[in-house]
């Protein structure tokens, strides 16, 4: 449920307002039954809720900068799996005629389905995509590593090298791709949240501005928790690393 959420922004924002508006009152029906005492203890409260919305934007600012530096690396694995994968390609020219049409022909294959693991968003499609490429990845190396067994040059070797990088990208780019913002962080996120909205609602003293009041700060924070799940989740919301360099490399090769 927690991953599938995660993976939902828009529903991450649906349920944040909801939850955090809800205790907001929850601290308003609190108040009712304890009536504040004194200025003193409106500044005490107002002390601590000035510390948990700073804790709340330190958290908050921490998680952003999580999620953005894991979207810049899924990035960085993109451009790095297109620049095995082109490199290779022209390595192919060291191995026999055969075997390097054959290497080419795979390769090309396999940069198509690089692409579309990129582009889709269906996980029935994704478990054909990861199928199809594991397969790929067991033809290419053979490929590279019969002529390579045969001859043993150091010109072969340096073949078989780069196909090498161009298996271990996909493995990085996949480990990126399950590099998430723990659900820790999620929960530490949304607890702080839910204390600094039932203080807001408890420390509120005009019954006629609760209705604005109290709906300002849950916003704010679901639109945070928004930007955040939108960025850390590789398929989910409107923001996706795009395949660039491998669809560029894509129309290059199948052009030649």
């Amino acid at each position: 449920m927690e991953n599938y959420l995660m993976d939902h922004p828009l529903l991450v924002f649906a349920v944040s307002i909801v939850v955090l508006w809800i205790f907001t009152w929850v601290g308003a029906f609190v108040r009712k039954w304890r009536t504040v005492q004194g200025e003193d203890e409106h500044a005490d409260l107002g002390l601590a809720l000035t510390a948990c919305l700073t804790l709340l934007g330190l958290i908050i600012g921490f998680s952003f900068s999580m999620a953005v530096n894991r979207y810049d690396q899924r990035k960085n694995y993109e451009e790095a799996e297109a620049n095995a994968i082109g490199t290779e390609y022209v390595r192919a020219d060291l191995l026999p005629a055969a075997d390097a049409a054959r290497v080419r022909t795979l390769l090309k294959s396999y940069l198509d389905q690089r692409v579309l693991f990129y582009e889709t968003q269906d996980q029935g499609q994704l478990r054909q995509i990861d199928a199809a490429t594991a397969q790929l990845q067991t033809n290419l190396w053979s490929a590279a590593e019969a002529p390579a067994a045969a001859q043993g040059t150091a010109v072969m070797a340096l073949a078989v090298s780069g196909m090498n990088d161009v298996l271990n990208s996909q493995g990085y780019t996949q480990a990126a791709w399950w590099n998430r913002i723990p659900i820790a962080a999620w929960g530490l996120m949304v607890s702080i949240a839910i204390c600094c909205n039932v203080l807001i609602g408890y420390a509120a003293r005009r019954a006629d501005a609760k209705a604005i009041l109290f709906l300002v700060l849950p916003l704010v924070v679901s639109i945070a928790f928004l930007l955040i799940a939108d960025i850390d989740s590789p398929r989910g919301g409107l923001i996706h690393v795009h395949p660039h360099n491998l669809a560029s490399l894509s129309q290059s090769l199948h052009t030649n």
